[in-house]
């Protein structure tokens, strides 16, 4: 699905997502990642290998993602933006994705991650089916 302007726009602002994973019981698993787009790609970097989240998308690829927005919209709600999809997790590329988000989330100036020579970590790319939520993108 080729995602809306307006969530593109929030996406890449800098506001924290909610990812929701499946663990092995059904139950939720939540986390909060950084994000960019890559095409019509969500991506998030982890530099640690074997994060629950990471493997629950091995073994479920079901995602939702949520982002906060910042404008209100009759009759009073923050936007925000609710994205379905499916994930899958790539080897490498972790560090250079999230020196790239860091200077989103975190500055111009910043160096993360803040080590010498980081591990290769994984990248988590989303794969949009639907999007929902209150903004633009759900009119």
């Amino acid at each position: 699905m080729r995602l809306p302007e307006s969530a593109r726009a929030l996406l890449e602002s800098g506001s924290l997502a909610h990812l929701v994973t499946l663990n092995r019981d059904g139950s939720p698993q939540v986390t909060c990642v950084w994000v960019g787009l890559e095409g019509d790609e969500i991506v998030s970097g982890h530099l640690r290998v074997g994060q629950r989240k990471l493997r629950n998308v091995a073994r479920d690829p079901r995602v939702a993602l949520s982002v906060e927005g910042t404008e209100v919209q009759p009759p009073g709600l923050k936007q925000y933006l609710v994205v379905h999809g499916r994930a899958r997790v790539e080897d490498g590329g972790a560090a250079e994705l999230l020196q790239r988000l860091a200077h989103v989330y975190l500055g111009p100036e910043v160096r993360f991650p803040p080590m010498e020579d980081p591990p290769p970590g994984q990248i988590l790319r989303i794969e949009v089916e639907r999007v929902g939520g209150v903004g633009p993108w759900a009119a």
